[in-house]
């Protein structure tokens, strides 16, 4: 799976580059080239408005029940990275995204679909960062529903309550994505490159299991911002440079 993740940041470096006519970053005299941000998209009327008891990475059992969720089991893995490509660490990325039966884990959906919806699918999970700025999770392949021809994961990512990015995982090369209107919608064609993830097959599973990769790129906050512009200021070389999201034990 490693070397799927490094291809994916291969693959977003060589987007960004083409995007912005080849731009690159310095640093001090080093020139560095800078991964292609993960694009925003809108969070969707279905974020959980009542939580989950069980909010782990495990999308396919619910709590202590014994049967699994309908639907492909599919692993969604990945890391959270800075545009110079270092993991981050204590981010949360939270997903959201609809049954096997097209109802999402949402009074407005459920209640209305009840007899739909599948009860042994979690339909949102939370996974923090380690060193490394990868995640996991395990759920089902997303399946489209009405009005979103588009098969897709919702995703977003925190640092404590703050929220730092929101945003979509497609299925790269469905033939729903050429007529789903948040897909095509108000974005380039790079950055919807930029959102899709090829689900492969796992070889050799005996149930028909996927896998995903899927590169969350993030850029500076307003802070980091601030804290660069002090850095680079007239008599302020004994500032110390620090990189984005960087934590205490990273510091």
């Amino acid at each position: 799976m490693g070397s799927s993740i490094i291809r994916a940041s291969g693959r977003r470096a060589f987007l960004g580059a083409v995007a912005t006519g080849g731009a690159f970053f310095a640093t001090r005299g080093l020139f560095a080239e800078e991964l292609a941000r993960t694009p925003s998209r809108t969070e969707g009327p279905f974020y959980p408005d009542k939580l989950p008891l069980d909010q782990d990475n495990d999308l396919i059992v619910l709590g202590d029940s014994l049967t699994p969720a309908v639907g492909e089991i599919t692993h969604l893995h990945g890391r959270i990275l800075d545009v110079s490509g270092a993991p981050l660490k204590g981010l949360t990325m939270e997903i959201w995204q609809c049954d096997a039966n097209q109802v999402y884990l949402h009074s407005a959906d459920a209640g209305r679909n009840a007899s739909k919806r599948d009860p042994n699918f979690q339909g949102f999970g939370r996974f923090t960062t380690g060193a490394s700025g990868e995640y996991r999770f395990r759920t089902i392949k997303p399946v489209p529903y009405p009005g979103r021809p588009a098969p897709h994961v919702h995703f977003k990512i925190k640092r404590g309550d703050r929220e730092l990015l929101t945003s979509q995982i497609n299925v790269a090369g469905h033939p729903g994505n050429k007529l789903d209107m948040v897909v095509q919608g108000g974005i380039s064609v790079f950055d919807r490159e930029l959102l899709m993830a090829e689900f492969k097959p796992v070889p050799d599973s005996r149930t028909g299991e996927w896998a995903a990769a899927f590169d969350v790129i993030l850029g500076r906050t307003p802070d980091d911002h601030v804290l660069h512009a002090l850095r680079d200021a007239p008599g302020a070389k004994r500032l110390r440079p620090r990189r984005p999201y960087q934590s205490k034990e990273q510091a």
